[in-house]
């Protein structure tokens, strides 16, 4: 189809108004190269490029951004669907993207694809107001005490689940109403914001769920694992490929081979862990371990941790080393830990049986040539070469006798198939490169569609967990099974962990590592595991996280930063002391207090804190120097002011009220060269405001001087990979240092990973880099909890 010249950006901003797109929503679009092409295609596609209403238009952005790359020969079917108004709403959208994602290009039934997404379902407003009625009495009791503080997110989602094709809209005015019913109009104490009340312990898991009451979790949010089968299933069709001349594959293990298999796992759940090792692991590794290595612990299983390491050009020692620290730190202990080169002996021979029963051939075309043939859809002139004379270049590839690049083994799938990913994939190719754990033993690889699912296979690996980008690639790796007779584990894909702010491609984090936009692949502004670690997010709390968002097929898009930072708040609330550090000292001279007096308070380590419990105190000495931050002093007072001012007091936490007498200029009559001030020994003051501080131990002697990073977001936007030029996007002000902050002597013994809560500033750590002449302290998260006020 010819677009014009639609890809223009006045052009499609035109366009893209045109189907109901707010401004602003179609010059982001426009910001981001593919959208702009998938929507313009759509849009054409779906024969609205004169317009149409805006509810369609929505949904028609959705396909854009959201639609399975493995179901791009059904979509023009979905489009009229939509047009029509026979699709009208996102849920029935999602159940579209679900239904079609797994339907083969041959294979649609209109009749179940309208059943699966409620294509001429009316739901009645009697209907809504009966499921409404039965929601409210199973949780009446929970209502009526929380009466209109109850969570009516939930009851909609109860409703939406019993009866998910129904108007959102009239959902929520029918719960209006039932609340209304039940609870008549709102009080005063309806508005009133309730008391905070001390924290107790939380219940253990099984005691939490309470029948009928919403607000407790359920079983599949308890236990995310629910959603996976047992390995005595593994007898069902996993997935059917079909072919381009009408013959379909339908892929399963036999009653023999799943028998075998399980003799040798004793029914026990087998997965892996496999990354590669070329970098650093990132926090979206934290949730495939979190879902390989949970599901093994939750059933009693087995995890391997298994470097997939057939590429030796990219793979380092150095990249070995972290990953297995790394695994070991997230709190995960392997079965075994194996590399794919282990099975290179193993998978050379399948490949020469591969040879042998017909499914692979050698190749001479170069690369162009291979992406020039595939978008063809064109065979290669060498695919039907005899099968003796692919197996004797197979052999002298392997010993070395045929240039690089001059022959790949590749696998004999299915060209003209609608799934790029069985376009004769290569299975090995040449690199005379030594590979660092197999040495210079083999100058061919296996390439990563080859090797794993045999791998998985020869590991006894009940369940293959992957992400949902290598969805298409299901039936490559059920082909190679089969057509080699071994035994075939479930593939399960789930979406991946996407968070703001931030890139987690291996090849834009390498970059900015190799070009020194970071300092390391451990700098902590990086979402790197070692960077989360260096800037004190604990392992446990990343594993929260993870465990939060879940395990789903849902695109959950990108996850935002403040979900991260809830978590890593919420431990170390409970974890990190509290302290005092100034970032930027201003220096106050209590003009009453002897300069040969120093006493020594008592600062709470903990909010909580009992007075009879000695150990949850330290020691912090007060003199006639104290120093506050530069920010608490203003020149002129205001009533929603609660720092120092001229004439005003305030309360030094743990110590004394101060009123401010005098202001000491510098010699340039601007600058703050000290304030003066007197002090309430009698602490009769009641000052509204508390600030931190910091004194001088002794008699002329300077606080402990510290260095302070403060640490912000990597990128200013939230998505800055979709950006054409994202290095563009790095925020100047990801990382401040200040080199002359001043802390309270107890903090001279902190040890590199110590974690504290600087009072009234955020959580710190000590950074690896401290000596004990030079303590450095990096910003783990601001005291501000955006997430929980919100934030999504």
């Amino acid at each position: 189809m010819v677009v014009k010249d639609d890809d223009a950006g006045g052009s499609s901003i035109d366009l893209f108004l045109k189907i109901g797109l707010d401004e602003r929503t179609a010059r982001n679009t426009i910001a981001n190269n593919k959208v702009t092409t998938n929507l313009t295609a759509v849009i054409h596609e779906a024969g609205v490029s004169d317009g149409c209403n805006r509810t369609i238009g929505n949904l028609l952005y959705t396909v854009a951004t959201k639609y399975p790359a493995n179901a791009l020969v059904h979509r023009p079917t979905l489009l009229g669907y939509i047009v029509s108004s026979k699709i009208k709403s996102t849920a029935q959208l999602e159940a579209a993207f679900s239904f079609l994602s797994g339907t083969a290009s041959e294979g649609l039934q209109l009749n179940e694809f309208e059943d699966a997404c409620g294509v001429g379902v009316e739901v009645s407003l009697e209907d809504i107001e009966k499921t409404v009625n039965e929601v409210f009495e199973l949780s009446k009791e929970s209502i009526l005490e929380l009466r209109y503080r109850t969570n009516v997110g939930e009851l909609f989602a109860h409703v939406r689940k019993k009866l998910p094709w129904a108007d959102p809209k009239i959902i929520k005015q029918c719960i209006d109403a039932k609340l209304y019913e039940l609870l008549g109009e709102r009080t005063a104490a309806d508005n009133e914001k309730p008391t905070k009340q001390k924290k107790e312990k939380p219940a253990k898991v099984e005691d939490k769920k309470v029948e009928g009451n919403l607000v407790q979790p359920s079983e599949e949010e308890l236990n995310p694992f629910l959603i996976f089968p047992n390995p005595e299933e593994n007898f069902k069709v996993h997935t059917e490929v079909f072919f381009s001349d009408k013959s379909v594959l339908r892929c399963a293990n036999s009653k023999e081979m799943l028998d075998k298999h399980l003799k040798v796992t004793g029914g026990k759940v087998f997965s892996r862990f496999p990354p590669e090792p070329n970098g650093y692991l990132h926090i979206g590794h934290a949730k495939a371990m979190f879902v390989s290595f949970g599901l093994a612990k939750e059933r009693g299983g087995c995890c391997y941790l298994r470097y997939d390491d057939t590429n030796p050009e990219a793979e380092k020692r150095e990249y070995i080393d972290h990953i297995e620290e790394i695994v070991e730190w997230m709190g995960w202990k392997p079965f075994k830990i194996t590399y794919t080169s282990d099975y290179f002996q193993d998978l050379y021979d399948l490949a020469v049986e591969l040879i042998r029963r017909g499914h692979a051939y050698v190749d001479h075309q170069t690369p162009e040539e291979i992406k020039e043939y595939r978008e063809k859809k064109m065979n290669s002139p060498w695919r039907d070469r005899p099968i003796a004379e692919s197996l004797k270049l197979f052999d002298e590839m392997k010993r070395g006798m045929i240039e690089e690049g001059k022959a790949t083994l590749r696998m004999k799938q299915d060209m003209q198939s609608d799934n790029f990913n069985m376009y004769d994939l290569i299975a090995y190719r040449i690199k005379f490169t030594r590979h660092p754990h197999s040495g210079h033993k083999w100058c061919i690889y296996p390439s990563y569609d080859y090797a794993h699912c045999i791998v998985d296979s020869l590991e006894n690996i009940t369940h293959s967990l992957c992400t949902l980008e290598f969805e298409t690639r299901r039936a490559s790796y059920y082909w190679l099974l089969h057509s080699l007779g071994l035994y075939q584990p479930y593939v399960w894909e789930y979406s991946r962990l996407n968070v703001t702010n931030t890139v987690m491609s291996k090849r834009k984090l390498n970059f900015l590592v190799m070009n020194n936009h970071v300092d390391g692949w451990d700098d902590p502004r990086l979402m790197t595991l070692a960077g989360l670690r260096r800037r004190g997010v604990t392992s446990t709390a990343i594993n929260a996280f993870v465990r939060a968002i879940g395990i789903t097929r849902s695109d959950c898009s990108m996850i935002r930063l403040d979900r991260l930072e809830y978590h890593v708040r919420e431990e170390l609330n409970k974890t990190a002391p509290r302290t005092m550090v100034v970032l930027q000292p201003l220096k106050i001279v209590i003009t009453n207090l002897d300069s040969e007096t120093i006493m020594d308070l008592d600062a709470k380590k903990w909010p909580d804190a009992q007075t009879e419990d000695s150990t949850a105190f330290y020691k912090v000495p007060f003199s006639n120097v104290v120093y506050i931050e530069h920010s608490d002093f203003r020149m002129k007072d205001s009533k929603d002011y609660y720092g120092l001012a001229p004439g005003k007091s305030v309360l030094l936490r743990y110590a004394f009220p101060i009123k401010c007498t005098e202001v000491v200029l510098a010699d340039d009559n601007e600058t703050l060269a000290e304030i003066r001030a007197e002090y309430d020994p009698s602490k009769a003051t009641k000052p509204k405001g508390v600030l931190h501080w910091v004194a001088e131990p002794s008699p002329g002697v300077k606080p402990l001087k510290v260095a302070v990073r403060l640490f912000d977001k990597l990128f200013n936007s939230e998505n800055p990979a979709e950006l054409d030029d994202w290095l563009s996007d790095l925020n100047p002000h990801s990382k401040v240092v200040i080199s002359d902050a001043y802390a309270v002597p107890s903090l001279r013994n902190a040890a590199p990973g110590d974690r504290f809560q600087f009072e009234r500033l955020g959580y710190f750590t000590v950074d690896k880099d401290s000596t004990s002449e030079n303590l450095i302290f990096n910003r783990t998260v601001t005291l501000r909890d955006s997430y929980g006020k919100g934030g999504k």
